[in-house]
Order: C-alpha cells, then structure tokens, then sequence
C-alpha cells in the first residue's frame, strides 16, 4: 500500500476522504469553511438539476453513465471520447473554444516555469533560510543558477501573463477575481507551489465564447470550417506567435530542465501539456486536432453532461445515453451520492501514474492511496450492488515513461517490495490490487471489469468504449426483460 495509508478496514474511507486534515491552523480551517459553503451550494445546485432531469425523462428509459473518480483523473476526457466517437459535428464546432483552452494550457505552463525562475532568483546563498524553504531533494546543496540570459528570456515572456489572464476573464468573467488572487499568492509564498488553477461553471456557455459565425458564402478559400477567428484583434494566437522561438528556447534550456527536476516539477506529465508541439501550436492558423482537445485541460464545476444516440454492435438496437461528469475534488464528492438512485453504469478512473503524487487539496494524502479508498467506498456502497462498475486503471502512458525515467514504482508503493520497476509488472500489481477490493468489499457477487487506459489515446480508447458500451446496454436490456 502506499505510504501514506493509516486507514483500517472499519473505518469509513469516504469519511476519513472529506474529514479536515490534522493539525489544522485557524487560517486553513477558515479556507476549508469557505471551501465546503461553496461546495453546499454546488450540491443544491446538483440536486435542483437531478430533479428536473427526473421529471423531463419521466417517460423515457435512457441509459445512464456515471464517471467517477479523483480530480485530473481522466474524467472529462472520457466524456470527451464519448463525444468524438458519437457526435463528432460537436467537436468540429467547439475547435475554436478548445484552441483557447489550449494557448491557456501553454501560457501556464510557461508561469510555472517563469515561478520557478523567480524561486530560484531568490534562493541564493545571500539569502539564509530560504533553500530549506524550497522542495529541493536532499541531495542538492543548491538550485542551478541562472543566467543574464535567461532573466531576459523571462522579461520576454512576460506577455504570455496578461495573455494567461485575458483568457480567463474571457471564459470565465465570474472568477476573474480568483485569478487575481491566485496570482497574488504565488508571490506570498517562502517555498514553490504551482499555480492554483481558476475554474469554469460547467453551466456557463464556455464553449461559445470564441466561435464566430461565417457563412460557407463568405468563408475564404483554404479557411478551415472551424469558426476560428483569424482576424480577431484580440487573439492571444499573435503573442504566443512572437513569443513561440522564446519559448522554444526557455523549454529546452538544460539549466532550466535541471531546475524543474530540483524543484520536482514534471510538466510533461500535467494535463494540458504542450511545450514539445509549441512550433505546431503557436502557428498563427492553428487549428486543433482532436488529439489536441483529448489533451486540453480546463477544470470545471459542477455537473458537465452529454446525451447520444448510440447504436450497439451491427446497429441492431438504438439508446439514448446520459453521461455524467461530476467534479473530483474532495469538496465535491458529497455531491455524488445523489446520482448512485438512477444510474446504469459507472466508469471510475484511478490514475495509475500518480503513485509519487499527493492531492492538491491535502499533501499529506497519496493520490494513489485515495482512488483506492475511493473505489473502496463505491464498491462497497449498497446503492450501487445492482449497478454495473467498470474500472479504467488510466495514464498508463504516463505511468510507463515515469517507470522508464527510472522513478521507482516500490518507493511509493511500499507493498510492492522488490518486483521489477517494469510496466507490465505494476499494472498486473495494481489491477490485482483494485480487483480484490471489488471481490471482497462488493454487497453482492459481480463480475470485476478493468481496462488499462490511456484515454488521451484515441485509438485504444475507442475499441474499449465499444466494448464498455456494448455491456452496459445488454446489462440495461437483460434488467429491463428484453434482452
């Protein structure tokens, strides 16, 4: 088990998930105070839109899928897979929006390497203290030091900042103040934390906010059929065109790779990243591909849902589909009980390369220790005995190229011992992990379904949502007696 376990098998694990952490200073508990109102307030806001969805499908029998998982776990990007494959129109309308969120990923990216930059400025030896302020390994007696260069690097990607704002109040007017102040306390702060990400209501129209309308009439020659804006006055794509060869540059810097190492910062494994295409991305006429809205990141509140028309193998029988996205923080996983009455199925995501992880919302806890208390509580969960769960252990990408940089899978996972620090050996690990859980913690007998995932990959996710579809709709028929 993961290091940070302490749970026993008679304690609640759902419970100990939500509980406040330990040692809790009076400044913490008032964040924690403010966190859970707003967290009450979004599961009133759940429980008003379940109940209209009761009523406007009183009459009908859809199937309902339901993802479950922690936050950054693979969620949205499944709805996402579900959209490509089912309603692909869709995405070829919303190209414009997602090419926002993507200039929006790489400026991030670009602050928390420019943070880092400052860290490092301010950890000199002429300043006592503040190295052992910083998350540097004990092997390092100092950070790398940087160059007249690469200050001027940073003062030249100083744009890719109000570029990173303008976005946000673009897409999200109603948390412009939650930027600013996560702004603010990047530069309070002795020691270095990423950038706290700002979020959008998945109530909001987000996705309409940069599409324009053309006509096919007025549409120029070659202009792809994307809705994109071009000649918006305002497109953040000039700056990060100017900015690109900068950028280019600062992301392979040896000094600044070594300063992101010491500071154990590992971008490429973050969602939304995007600094090995930056050439491609910040093309003036960039249009993103599907893998590249796969690969987006952009944190939403509250419940993002999507209806299809699926058809199962050779077309021979046709359902409407309800998937659900609910949010995976620990302040809004009360919220999920409400949706365990009505629901089909269940596709909960446990990120297997987040076992050297710990949550941004308690750094005491593993990320890997919490989907298994996770999945723990909903195998276990009475409501859900009749209901179908399906496992997707995913970013095994992710997971294998952090083995392959020879990250050891056993330091973390101290149950583990001495097995090869091998791909094949962890996940065979994990899954036999996950499945005794199921087979010891389920109300009722039931048959332990598990895929290894990486569902920014469009190929393998495809063939294992086809097969994840075609059980859920025999499973919905057989208990509907027409199967």
């Amino acid at each position: 088990m993961p290091r940070h376990s302490v749970t026993s098998e008679d304690e609640d694990p759902l419970t100990l998930a939500i509980a406040p952490p330990p040692n809790e200073t009076p400044a913490e508990r008032e964040r924690r105070i403010v966190e859970e109102k707003k967290a009450r307030e979004i599961s009133d806001i759940i429980d008003e839109e379940i109940n209209m969805q009761r009523l406007a499908e009183k009459r009908e029998n859809p199937v309902k899928v339901l993802l479950l998982g922690q936050s950054e776990s693979g969620k949205t990007t499944t709805l996402k897979n579900f959209q490509l494959i089912n309603s692909p129109k869709a995405f070829k309308a919303e190209r414009a929006s997602w090419r926002a969120v993507i200039q929006l990923n790489v400026a991030r990216s670009i602050r928390i390497i420019i943070d880092a930059m400052t860290k490092a400025s301010s950890s000199s030896p002429e300043s006592p203290g503040s190295l052992d302020d910083l998350s540097i390994p004990d092997s390092e007696n100092e950070l790398p030091t940087l160059t007249a260069e690469h200050l001027k690097l940073k003062m030249r990607l100083s744009p890719l900042l109000q570029v990173e704002e303008s976005l946000w109040r673009r897409l999200s007017p109603s948390t412009a103040v939650n930027f600013e102040t996560s702004l603010t306390s990047i530069t309070n702060i002795p020691h270095f934390t990423q950038p706290a990400e700002v979020y959008v209501q998945s109530s909001m129209a987000w996705k309409s906010t940069f599409s324009r309308l053309v006509s096919t009439s007025t549409r120029r020659s070659g202009e792809s059929d994307t809705d994109i804006d071009f000649d918006d006055p305002k497109d953040p794509g000039v700056i990060l065109n100017n900015c690109a060869e900068d950028m280019i540059k600062l992301w392979h810097d040896p000094t600044i790779r070594d300063l992101l190492s010491a500071l154990k910062i590992r971008l490429e494994d973050m969602p939304g990243f995007f600094l090995d295409d930056l050439e491609r991305i910040t093309a003036l006429r960039y249009v993103p591909s599907d893998d590249d809205i796969l690969k987006a990141r952009l944190k939403t509140m509250g419940v993002s849902e999507h209806r299809f028309v699926l058809k199962t193998e050779g077309n021979m029988v046709s359902r409407d589909w309800r998937v659900f996205d609910v949010g995976g923080a620990r302040s809004l996983r009360a919220a999920w009980a409400p949706f365990f009455e009505f629901i089909d199925a269940i596709i909960f995501l446990a990120p297997l390369s987040c076992f050297d992880q710990s949550l941004v919302e308690d750094p005491s806890v593993n990320r890997l220790e919490d989907s298994i208390l996770l999945w723990r509580s909903i195998v276990s969960n009475r409501l859900l005995q009749k209901t179908e769960l399906i496992l997707f252990l995913n970013k095994c990408d992710i997971l294998r190229a952090k083995l392959e940089s020879g990250i050891q899978f056993s330091k973390w996972v101290i149950s583990y011992g001495d097995r090869l620090n091998t791909f094949e050996g962890t996940s065979k690990y994990m899954k036999k992990k996950f499945g005794t859980i199921h087979k010891h913690n389920s109300p009722t007998a039931r048959t332990f379904y598990c895929h290894f995932t990486s569902v920014t990959d469009i190929q393998s996710t495809f063939q294992i949502l086809e097969n994840v579809k075609d059980l859920i709709v025999r499973k919905s028929l057989s208990d509907s007696h027409m199967l």
